[in-house]
């Protein structure tokens, strides 16, 4: 059964109000019904109206409609979207085409017809839905359109036997609505499983929707995840749609959720348990349908010792937590990885395919991958696009041949904890965030990749040490 409608009526006839009262009714309303316009918009956040009818003449005036105009114009301020009907027993087109103009949907004239009226109103609760209705697929196409611009999906297959247990597990659970935490380092493929879970869910024709919790500005942070309506802050200039909205009935993708600021995180476990939020500047709940796949390279259990972290947040997610292995644990895969990005890179830039030399071969075998595949298809992808002739060499992959050391040479900086036997913690952290930096050219993200960081994460250190 559909959820019925819930109208606001005012109007300072109690004999109106009640007739009113009794038609919406009949017609399967729910209807909230005020004397007082003070009333009114004290209880306007409670009863979260889907349409609003309003009389234009109070005690006040009862003849200009001027006290109806400025309630008009309050309540289109506090309820963006929500059509206002004006009804007066002192209509004129003068009054209807100032009501029109301040944003009235209609202007009905007393004595009404019922079926004047409740056509009305039938008809602009049809044409919000369907502005809501655009508003999610216009969402939910640009999330296609840059899915389609992605690159092919990597058919997942594996000879290591790491990742194949890790696959049979995926094809035990993928069928279920049970949430799963992925945990691992960066760049070993986790939203690329996240993926194929969805596409092997009963959720696969629904959206896939992703989110990088490290990336939301705290201020925003309910305003990405839930949606907002037009007006509802300063810069809410047109409704939006939250994440769990445009994920209705398919798969929300939660990366590097251990980077939750932790006064949201209550806001995340309140939908996650009860399967209902608000979008900012509406008080009325909304459902949702969603499985939540999240995914973190950060200890979650570390960070709820720390206080960094809610424990009864970690049990909502890791109904089922999977280990997704490192690249270095599933070298068997290297060559079907290898020539998977080589052909779509190729493709891409219309560049011809390079040869692998058995020396490149050797030396992709024993790199011991600190940014696992997400670094792989950075070099592969350099390597085709700076590449000269049919093979590649080694200089351009950047990386050590098999007889070279896989340590920093002597001349790359060296980190002497000896020489600070009573540094604080900070000061440890700080050396060995400048000491990978040196190593690595000032790179800030293959830095964090080589410590296991997230980019965020990173960031937030080298500000928090003015580096």
């Amino acid at each position: 059964m559909s959820k019925k409608h819930r109208i606001m009526v005012l109007d300072d006839d109690h004999g109106v109000l009640t007739a009113l009262k009794l038609t919406l009714q009949l017609a399967q309303y729910e209807v909230a019904a005020f004397s007082r316009p003070l009333d009114a918009l004290a209880e306007l956040e409670a009863v979260a109206p889907d349409a609003i009818l309003i009389d234009l003449n109070y005690s006040r005036d009862t003849t200009s409609g001027q006290e109806g105009l400025a309630l008009l114009t309050e309540l289109r301020e506090r309820c963006p979207g929500v059509p206002v009907l004006v009804m007066t027993a002192w209509g004129s087109v003068n009054l209807a085409v100032e009501a029109m103009k301040q944003g009235a949907a209609d202007f009905i004239q007393k004595p009404w017809d019922n079926t004047i009226l409740l056509n009305s109103l039938g008809n602009q609760l049809r044409l919000r839905e369907s502005l809501r209705q655009q508003s999610r697929l216009s969402a939910e196409n640009q999330l296609l359109r840059r899915h389609l611009h992605a690159q092919p999906e990597l058919e997942l297959a594996s000879q290591a036997p790491g990742m194949r247990r890790l696959l049979n597990a995926i094809e035990q659970v993928a069928s279920s609505d049970a949430n799963i935490l992925l945990t691992g380092e960066n760049g070993t493929g986790k939203t690329m499983l996240a993926q194929y879970v969805h596409r092997r869910s009963t959720r696969a024709e629904r959206p896939f929707v992703s989110v990088d919790m490290g990336s939301i500005a705290e201020n925003l942070f309910e305003s990405e995840l839930f949606g907002h309506v037009k007006g509802a802050f300063t810069d809410a200039r047109q409704d939006r749609v939250g994440r769990f909205e445009l994920a209705h009935e398919g798969t929300l993708f939660l990366d590097e959720v251990g980077n939750t600021p932790l006064a949201k995180q209550s806001k995340l476990l309140r939908v996650l348990e009860e399967r209902v939020f608000e979008r900012v500047g509406v008080s009325r709940s909304q459902q949702c349908d969603v499985r939540v796949i999240a995914a973190t390279n950060a200890d979650l259990g570390q960070l709820v010792e720390r206080g960094e972290f809610r424990q009864d947040l970690l049990y909502r997610l890791n109904t089922i937590t999977l280990r997704v292995p490192p690249l270095r644990e599933r070298l068997e895969d290297l060559p079907q990885l290898i020539n998977h990005y080589l052909a779509h890179y190729t493709r891409k830039y219309q560049k011809p395919a390079p040869q692998l030399t058995p020396a490149i071969r050797a030396a992709l075998a024993s790199y011991h991958w600190p940014g696992n595949i997400r670094e792989l298809k950075h070099l592969l992808e350099r390597a085709v696009l700076l590449g000269q002739g049919d093979a590649l060499d080694l200089e351009l992959l950047g990386i050590p041949s098999p007889s070279a050391p896989l340590c920093a040479p002597s001349s790359s900086p060296q980190l002497d904890f000896t020489q600070k036997p009573l540094a604080s913690m900070d000061e440890l952290e700080r050396d060995i965030i400048l000491h990978r930096l040196a190593l690595h050219d000032n790179q800030a993200t293959r830095a964090a990749e080589s410590l296991g960081m997230s980019r965020s994460a990173f960031y937030r250190r080298l500000e928090k040490y003015r580096l």
